[in-house]
């Protein structure tokens, strides 16, 4: 059973659909919210945030791709709010479309709600791993940095010469994020640390 505090916005401009969703989502403990159209859904987004959206394609005034491309433009602010397309449109380029705009899913009815339901709380688990993990390892900027450049494949040589460090500060600043980690070796940390988002890898810098 799902957390009652999950709020999730629902976008739909089918009344008999947007009922189907809203009483099987509430009997498994959501907190379902609506909106007719891409537009509504915008304004319910900005005013009150939902933990995770689910949204309709095919919408008079405002489409689901549009929605999703406005919100993308407002990132970072929604950017942890995961997207999550239902439509009729089962066609591979509209799938390829919603994937490449930002959707987390796609999912086509008829709606397996089983199905739907496993979606949803793989999503939100995700969401609270993020959110969790920096709090919880609290790594400092050194240990972060250091992290950073091994991933982009620098040697402890390389990393000291890059930050102005003694190599064996940089090994100090690995080994304190491996403890911290939990793991044995760097690339295990790197990969860990990637995986919860606390370096970025591709970044610049």
């Amino acid at each position: 059973m799902a957390q009652t505090s999950i709020s999730i916005l629902c976008i739909e401009d089918n009344r008999e659909a947007a009922s189907l969703i809203t009483e099987e989502l509430i009997d498994r403990g959501y907190d379902i919210r609506l909106a007719r159209n891409g537009q509504e859904g915008f304004a319910a987004i900005l005013k009150n945030p939902p933990d995770l959206v689910l949204c309709d394609i095919t919408m008079p005034v405002m489409n689901g791709f549009e929605l999703l491309e406005r919100l993308i433009a407002l990132a970072p602010r929604f950017e942890h709010i995961p997207f999550i397309f239902l439509t009729a449109l089962s066609d591979r380029d509209n799938e390829l479309k919603g994937r490449t705009l930002g959707a987390d899913d796609y999912v086509t009815k008829p709606i397996d709600f089983d199905i739907l339901n496993t979606i949803i709380t793989a999503r939100l688990a995700q969401v609270a791993r993020q959110t969790i993990w920096p709090e919880r390892l609290n790594l400092s900027d050194r240990e972060i940095e250091t992290l950073t450049w091994a991933a982009r494949g620098k040697t402890s040589a390389e990393i000291a010469q890059i930050l102005n460090l003694s190599k064996r500060t940089v090994d100090f600043h690995i080994d304190n994020a491996k403890e911290k980690l939990g793991v044995a070796t760097r690339i295990q940390a790197v990969i860990k640390a990637a995986n919860g988002q606390l370096i970025d890898p591709y970044g610049n810098g």
